[in-house]
């Protein structure tokens, strides 16, 4: 099975839907970054909630043959980023997501909405 960069960013994102993740945000950044091609934005609510959703986005994306090129940051941190190369994934505590503001960096990106199940 064949699974494009969008696709990726739409099943990391289906991921933390389905563990309740809050403000989940996809940014089509193909044209505007040299790292990847999409981003996907997420908050969670605690420690715990931060270290399922990663849990969750990674089996996802494993059962899709998806590997992970890079993981950084821990679920204590508030901030946990997972990268697949054509779709990163960030993961924050609110005040995290709040602090860095990352959004601001995207703000001219197409945002792809969250398919709903």
């Amino acid at each position: 099975m064949t699974i494009n960069s969008e696709q990726i960013a739409i099943e990391a994102a289906l991921a933390l839907d389905a563990k309740q993740a809050k403000d989940i945000r996809i940014f089509d950044v193909r044209g505007l970054s040299s790292v990847t091609e999409y981003y996907v934005v997420a908050t969670g609510t605690s420690a715990p909630h931060l270290k399922a959703l990663i849990t969750e986005t990674q089996h996802r994306m494993k059962e899709l043959g998806i590997s992970t090129y890079r993981k950084s940051g821990e679920s204590d941190s508030g901030w946990v980023v997972v990268d697949y190369v054509y779709a990163v994934v960030h993961v924050f505590s609110t005040e995290a997501r709040a602090y860095y503001a990352i959004e601001k960096l995207w703000a001219t990106a197409k945002e792809v909405p969250l398919p709903q199940p």
